[in-house]
């Protein structure tokens, strides 16, 4: 078997053979990542929609990021391939959504990604929560899952045809996100001692940055029928919620909203050092290509 990109006769039982030339070249076919885009022909009509996909795809990239810190610290190793995957999911769910964004003026997805400063952001403060411990970790992804399970079923209806591949696609995975949080909240809830108390205070410490998901202003107000009105998404969020934590036999946390303001680039201190992990090596390299 002979490997042409290498010059290497593998020869048989997989000792290779002499080989004449003193420099062996391996190259490795380009992959062809553009692919991999849901809605891929869609070009975004409006600053609006492109301003909507801008928030959605933030979202997902900045809740991706901060779930990738578990990989190789999650307390057991099913964990770290699970939260791994997940993180990948809402990568995904990311470029897609930012290279929509990026077709009103010309942006890419990475120039949307690495080279746009905090202030330029509109993530939900709930996504850029920092990882905290593992309870953290379920308590926001049973919130965020939970969020974004009824946003993208929602958002299969919308008038933009590009938004509503997307979310096809994206409802699929995020059930599954849900679903493992939903299991990870009911074994903590049923735990010791100890992980009941953690879950707890976890949910009770997520819970006010739920609020901001829910709000509606001008741009929504603009988009009627291709976004989806976030407050409308209440009750049914509201209901799912309960229903797990009744089941996990914890109360409700009954606490002020916070004055979160992702939407408006107004963001949680921790955004800051996410972005500095996500973007340093595409700042310190621009334009490098491996």
């Amino acid at each position: 078997m002979t490997d042409s990109n290498a010059g290497v006769d593998v020869g048989v039982g997989g000792r290779a053979a002499p080989v004449s030339d003193e420099t062996i070249h391996v190259t490795v076919e380009d992959i062809e990542l553009d692919a991999e885009y849901v809605g891929a022909e869609g070009r975004a009509t409006s600053a609006d929609i492109a301003e909507y996909a801008l928030r959605l795809g933030d979202d997902a990239l900045i809740l991706s990021q901060q779930l990738s810190g578990w990989v190789a610290k999650a307390p057991e190793l099913e964990e770290d391939v699970a939260l791994a995957n997940i993180a990948l999911d809402l990568l995904g769910h990311a470029r897609s959504l930012l290279r929509y964004a990026g077709t009103f003026d010309g942006r890419t997805e990475d120039e949307l990604a690495y080279f746009r400063d905090e202030p330029d952001f509109r993530s939900a403060w709930l996504f850029e929560l920092p990882r905290g411990d593992f309870a953290d970790t379920i308590a926001r992804q049973l919130l965020a899952s939970s969020y974004l399970f009824a946003l993208y079923g929602a958002l299969m209806s919308s008038t933009d045809g590009t938004i509503a591949a997307i979310a096809a696609k994206a409802v699929r995975e995020v059930e599954y996100h849900r679903d493992h949080a939903v299991q990870w909240t009911l074994r903590l809830a049923d735990g010791t001692d100890y992980s009941r108390e953690r879950m707890t205070q976890a949910l009770t410490d997520v819970w006010p940055f739920l609020d901001e998901l829910f709000r509606d202003d001008e741009l929504i107000a603009r988009l009627e029928g291709a976004a989806v009105r976030p407050s409308e998404l209440r009750a049914p969020v509201d209901g799912v919620l309960a229903a797990v934590l009744g089941e996990a036999d914890l109360a409700m946390p009954e606490v002020p909203p916070s004055s979160a303001g992702g939407r408006r680039g107004v963001h949680h201190p921790a955004l800051g050092f996410a972005l500095a992990e996500l973007q340093v090596l595409a700042r310190a390299h621009p334009g490098a290509t491996w």
